[in-house]
Order: C-alpha cells, then structure tokens, then sequence
C-alpha cells in the first residue's frame, strides 16, 4: 500500500479546508499520498441526526483510516482558543486507537485559522498538539529555516500553520501562509519517509 498521510480537519467557513488542500500539495511533493478527510458537525439536540455522506468537499473519517496513515495532519478554527468541538469530539472517541498504540511513532502536525490576528492561534494548534501526544506521534512543526516564517506578516508559527482570516473570513491565504502549509505538508511526508526507515538525518 501506498504510504499515505491523513489531512483531518473541520472547516465551517471554508479557510481551514483551504488550507488543507494546500498543505496537501506539499504532501504529494514528498512523493506520498495526502488523504483529506473531515469531521460532522455536533448539535446540542442529541437527537438531530447527520447524513453519513457530507454534502460537499471531504468525506467524514473513519477509525480506518487513522490506522492506515502513516502520518497524520489535524485543522480547526480557533474557538476560544481551542479547537473546535466537533473535531474535539472525534478525537475523544479514540480511546481504542490509543489502546491499539495506532499513532505511535508516527508524525503528526498541525493547522488552524483566525478572525484576528492574535486570536489564540498558537493555543488552537497547542490544543490540537496534547491528544496526539498522548498519542505516542512525534510532533512536526515548522522550521525556522522557513523563510516564510520569519517574514510573515499574517499566519505562520514554529507550532503549526495558522492563517489570518479577518473578522468577515474573507481573507485569501496569503503568499506566505501557502508557502508555510506546502512546507508543512511536505516536512510531515518526510518525516514519515524516514521514521519507517530509521533515517534521522532531516
């Protein structure tokens, strides 16, 4: 099979998915597949009912497909500074996963998008970062030898990929913030090159 990495986000304004697919550009320049899956919404009426199809863009992730990746990349909105509640509540279903020892060793990074520029962007993707430690994944972020890192004047952390999306979320990515997500992308494919084969020269 293929080696694969698992792009997970939830995307409510379309700018997380954005991202997602950049940062699964920078996947497939690592010469790895990028599989771009999505979380359902959750509703505070327990007995509201979601199709199992979405109506648009990725289609919902599966146990399956966390334990055939062989890196994993998560995205949200910032909500308070913390993920979003529907990708939280996944992530707190896989207790079995955890069990299983599923993302041991395997990479895992990170992404989020703004209304304001400092609105908790490094907390998202920090909050994102604690389940998957406990994980057992090795944490990728991004590198300072970025140049985009050090320019940018809208997203961009040493913790993950984050993107100013303005107060109307109308805010096109920015040159930088591509740049930074294919960096990403690209970095998480390596890195599970060389974790499967015990090259540690990155």
């Amino acid at each position: 099979m293929a080696k694969q990495i698992l792009i997970l986000y939830y995307s409510q304004g379309g700018s997380t998915k954005a991202i997602a697919e950049k940062i699964a550009q920078g996947v497939e320049q690592s010469g790895l597949d990028a599989i771009l899956r999505t979380v359902p919404n959750i509703s505070a009426n327990c007995e509201k009912t979601k199709s199992d199809i979405p109506e648009s863009g990725a289609i919902y992730v599966t146990k399956e497909d966390i334990r055939n990746c062989d890196g994993i990349i998560l995205g949200s909105p910032t909500r308070f500074g913390n993920m979003a509640a529907p990708l939280k509540y996944f992530i707190d279903t896989t207790s079995d996963l955890w069990f299983e020892g599923t993302l041991i060793n395997k990479p895992a990074a990170f992404f989020t998008s703004t209304a304001s520029l400092h609105g908790g962007q490094e907390s998202t993707l920090i909050s994102m970062m604690l389940p998957l430690l406990h994980h057992g994944a090795v944490i990728v972020g991004i590198p300072y030898s970025e140049s985009a890192l050090q320019n940018t004047l809208t997203g961009g952390t040493p913790y993950g990929l984050s993107h100013f999306d303005g107060i109307n979320s109308d805010k096109p990515l920015s040159r930088d913030e591509i740049q930074l997500a294919k960096a990403l992308g690209k970095r998480v494919g390596e890195v599970a090159k060389a974790l499967n084969t015990g090259n540690t020269d990155l």
